[in-house]
């Protein structure tokens, strides 16, 4: 009685445990994801720089996944407030903006914005400079995000590509 009265309790335990199981999305999970999703895109984040653009000056971009979809994501800057503007990376028209007023993201948007300020290059041209400098075939190079950050006062990019399922990191000077 006691083995079937545990067998049922593990029965009964297992679809939650399970449950909790793929709620937790690591960071090699999330990466794992996005390498699957990114040849969905039909939108570059270059491209994606450019439509954000009336809704100010891009600061960073990136494809993401959000609750299981892709997303391509641009913070701008405009008259001294930040956005995030969600481009629909089927389109490239403007999905959705809203403003970034706290948190971790406002700190971001700070820092990159800062950087921005001191920029010469526009993120899209380092972005198409760090693909081009791939190895490979750039077809099949996706750019997945565009960070600039001061790096001994100096503005740079940190740039991540993706080819097949492998990612790679390169930094472009943006002065």
């Amino acid at each position: 009685m006691l083995t079937s009265a545990f067998g049922l309790a593990v029965a009964l335990a297992a679809p939650f445990a399970l449950q909790s199981a793929a709620l937790a999305v690591g960071p090699d999970q999330e990466q794992a994801e996005l390498a699957n999703t990114m040849s969905d895109a039909k939108v570059s984040l270059q491209q994606g720089f450019t439509a954000s653009e009336r809704e100010g000056q891009p600061i960073s971009g990136k494809f993401e996944m959000d609750k299981g979809k892709l997303q391509l994501s641009i913070y701008t800057a405009k008259e001294g407030k930040f956005f995030e503007v969600i481009v629909d990376h089927a389109t490239g028209n403007i999905a959705k903006v809203e403003p970034i007023t706290e948190g971790e993201d406002l700190t971001h948007a700070k820092s990159q914005k800062a950087a921005m300020d001191r920029a010469k290059v526009k993120l899209a041209d380092a972005a198409t400079k760090a693909k081009g400098q791939a190895k490979g075939e750039a077809a099949q190079v996706f750019v997945v995000s565009v960070i600039p950050e001061l790096k001994d006062d100096r503005p740079e990019a940190t740039i991540v590509l993706l080819q097949g399922n492998k990612f790679s990191t390169a930094s472009e000077r943006l002065d």
